[in-house]
């Protein structure tokens, strides 16, 4: 690819996915063709080293404004591409075997991956178990938010075993007797076709675990990897900035952007609940600003704004909440 990412990300963003967006948001799944473009343009190795084929971004503002601008074009497909990056970064360090593997396949796009981990951020009893089995494990519960079933080949699974760790497994995305998934409706980019995962005493060979990390380590690494779902609400606002023709909204957006990219795993709750309040007063804005007809199924209005509301929740982790629920709470802005 010789273009630079982010004029890539634009044309792709501009003349493929926004165009088909309302089509997407009608669909039952998010079209093959639109997650074959990113790939083409090397975008599934966006988190990947340049010596298994990835990117080899180095500037990590690039790479989150790359992930800004595919969310502008189209959420739906930009959400479903953005769970595959996780596996990317996880078998960048992953045994050597196993990288061989499998890297190089995810960084190209020929092998695609989604995660199931959301489950680790619920307080209480672990919702998925591992099991020693021989040299591997089984997996038993289930994992309630996996994106882009029918579009994956693997998921990266986590599981708690009975010492409290985390079990990192690289698992095939294919119902059977063990594993079945059961479809989510959402209210916006239902395309996704998001979905609760099963598993029941569910195999998985010594060969495709990826890592052992133990709990606390984890919740360290999540607190700290909070910004790039942020990118997805300053997606949203781009889009509506740009459909406006706002100059005040493009100058709120780059603040907003710049403050996420400063923020400390302390300040990114904050932060992070300023992009999704961000996304959400410029989608109202565009629907206000064009009255009956934003409402419309045909009009792109009332999906963003479907979209928004989707953001305030998606990622949210607890201090998110509690920042976002001051923040509406007490009416205070900026």
């Amino acid at each position: 690819m010789t273009a630079h990412p982010l004029a890539n990300a634009r044309e792709i963003s501009d003349g493929v996915l926004f165009p088909g967006a309302l089509e997407v948001d009608e669909a039952e799944i998010v079209p093959v063709d639109r997650l074959d473009r990113l790939a083409e343009a090397g975008f599934y190795g966006l988190a990947g080293p340049a010596d298994a084929g990835g990117m080899g971004i180095a500037d990590m503002a690039t790479a989150l404004e790359v992930i800004e601008i595919i969310a502008s074009g189209c959420l739906t497909s930009a959400f479903v591409w953005m769970q595959h990056h996780g596996a990317v970064r996880a078998l960048s360090t992953a045994p050597p075997a196993l990288r061989d593997a499998w890297l190089a396949r995810l960084c190209s796009g020929a092998t695609r991956a989604g995660v199931a981990f959301s489950g680790l951020r619920r307080p209480g009893a672990p919702i998925l178990t591992a099991e020693p089995d021989g040299d591997g494990w089984r997996f038993h519960g289930f994992a309630p938010w996996v994106t882009g079933w029918g579009r994956i080949d693997v998921v990266r699974a986590a599981a708690r075993r009975a010492d409290g760790d985390i079990v990192w497994a690289l698992v095939d995305a294919g119902a059977s007797p063990t594993l079945r998934a059961e479809p989510l409706r959402l209210a916006a980019v239902n395309a996704s076709a998001t979905v609760t995962l099963r598993f029941e005493s569910h195999a998985v060979p010594a060969d495709r675990v990826i890592s052992i990390q133990p709990f606390d380590e984890w919740q360290a690494a999540d607190r700290s990897g909070l910004r790039p779902n942020g990118s997805l609400a300053l997606g949203i606002a781009r889009r509506c900035a740009a459909l406006l023709g706002s100059e005040a909204l493009e100058n709120e957006l780059r603040a907003c952007r710049n403050a996420l990219n400063r923020a400390s795993p302390d300040t990114m709750p904050e932060q992070r609940a300023r992009a999704s309040e961000l996304a959400l007063r410029a989608a109202t804005t565009l629907v206000v600003s064009g009255g009956g007809r934003s409402i419309g199924v045909d009009h792109h209005a009332q999906r963003l704004a479907r979209e928004a509301l989707f953001l305030l929740v998606f990622g949210q982790t607890p201090a998110i909440k509690a920042v976002q629920l001051h923040r509406l709470y007490d009416g205070s802005h900026g």
